[in-house]
Formats: structure tokens, C-alpha cells, sequence
């Protein structure tokens, strides 16, 4: 269920409800008792980071197409290890 935000037209009193979105827009403030209540158009107030997101998330430049080449960062420090160990000519 969404939250919305309202605003009184009559006192400036604004207020979140968390409602269903086939819940009709209310009207009543519970502030001056008011029938001028509006539903406002607001963006979402939460952002995806921290762990168990995807590693491109909010990344920028080169670092944001590590999934799309098919290996994680760590799937590559082990295969440039793993490369290195192998070539004959390595010290």
C-alpha cells in the first residue's frame, strides 16, 4: 500500500496516510475540520543500497556494466588469479 501525502487547501496542514490505491482521496482535515483536503503529487521516499542489491546499482561510468559482462567482481580477481598461476613464463 502506498503512502500519500495531503496538504489543507483552507490551513496549510499537511499530513501522510498510508492507504490502498483503489481507496478514494480524502477530503476531511483532520486539522480545522475542513472539507478542502488535496491529494499532492510526490516522489517515492526510499532508495535500494546496502547489501543484497544488485552490484550496478547507483554505480557510475565503467563500474555500472560489471553484471551485464556475465562476471562479479569477485568471479574476476579469481580468474585474473587464476590466469597468472597458470602462464608458464610467471616468476
Amino acid at each position: 500500500m502506498p503512502i500519500y501525502e495531503y496538504e489543507c487547501k483552507a490551513c496549510g496542514h499537511r499530513m501522510e496516510k498510508l492507504q490502498k490505491v483503489s481507496a478514494d482521496p480524502l477530503t476531511l482535515c483532520p486539522a480545522c475540520r475542513q472539507d478542502d483536503l488535496a491529494r499532492l503529487v510526490s516522489a517515492a521516499g526510499f532508495r535500494l543500497a546496502g547489501g543484497g542489491w544488485y552490484e550496478t546499482d547507483f554505480k557510475t561510468g565503467s563500474k555500472k556494466n560489471l553484471a551485464a559482462d556475465g562476471k562479479g567482481a569477485a568471479s574476476s580477481t579469481s580468474a585474473k588469479s587464476d590466469t597468472t598461476s597458470k602462464s608458464p613464463g610467471a616468476a
